[in-house]
């Protein structure tokens, strides 16, 4: 394994934590996780007529590079119920390669660092549980950082079952 991958895995539709734990159990053996964050139910981005997620920050090692991983990703979505629906509405399950090893990429179809989880709370909170120190290669500040100058409002630790 030879890479180190952050994901942010999201769900609001059916059995949400049920969704994130298939996810996690369908990831090898392309990937092992090395830590997962705790999951947290956060309130609707982009479109709020919809029910909060549930959204949690997984640590993987992988051997695919950072094009396959994400094409195997959205098979993965596909095959754990994902179907198209419209920008930031509803769904099954949603996984975003936030960073890959400290590269950047910037082509047609795939950015890495994710070009906008400097934006979002939601995704900032449970990759700060696991690596609050980590330097966002682009924007030069820690994750840590990057989650103080953003509004928590209703991201709560999920304490279901």
């Amino acid at each position: 394994m030879d890479h180190t991958v952050y994901l942010a895995l999201g769900s609001n539709m059916g059995m949400r934590l049920s969704n994130l734990k298939n996810l996690i159990n369908n990831l090898t053996p392309q990937m092992n996780v090395r830590a997962k964050s705790s999951v947290y139910e956060t309130p609707p981005w982009g479109y709020k007529d919809q029910p909060p997620f549930l959204n949690q920050v997984i640590c993987v090692e992988t051997y695919l590079q950072a094009e396959p991983l994400l094409q195997h990703l959205k098979r993965l979505e596909v095959a754990l119920g994902r179907t198209a629906t419209f920008e930031n509405g509803p769904r099954v399950i949603d996984v975003d390669i936030l960073f890959f090893d400290d590269q950047m990429i910037d082509e047609p179809g795939i950015q890495i660092p994710h070009p906008r989880l400097h934006e979002r709370a939601f995704v900032l909170a449970p990759l700060a549980e696991l690596a609050p120190a980590l330097i966002h290669p682009v924007l030069n500040q820690s994750v840590s950082e990057l989650l103080a100058t953003l509004d928590q409002t209703g991201i709560q630790k999920y304490e279901g079952k």
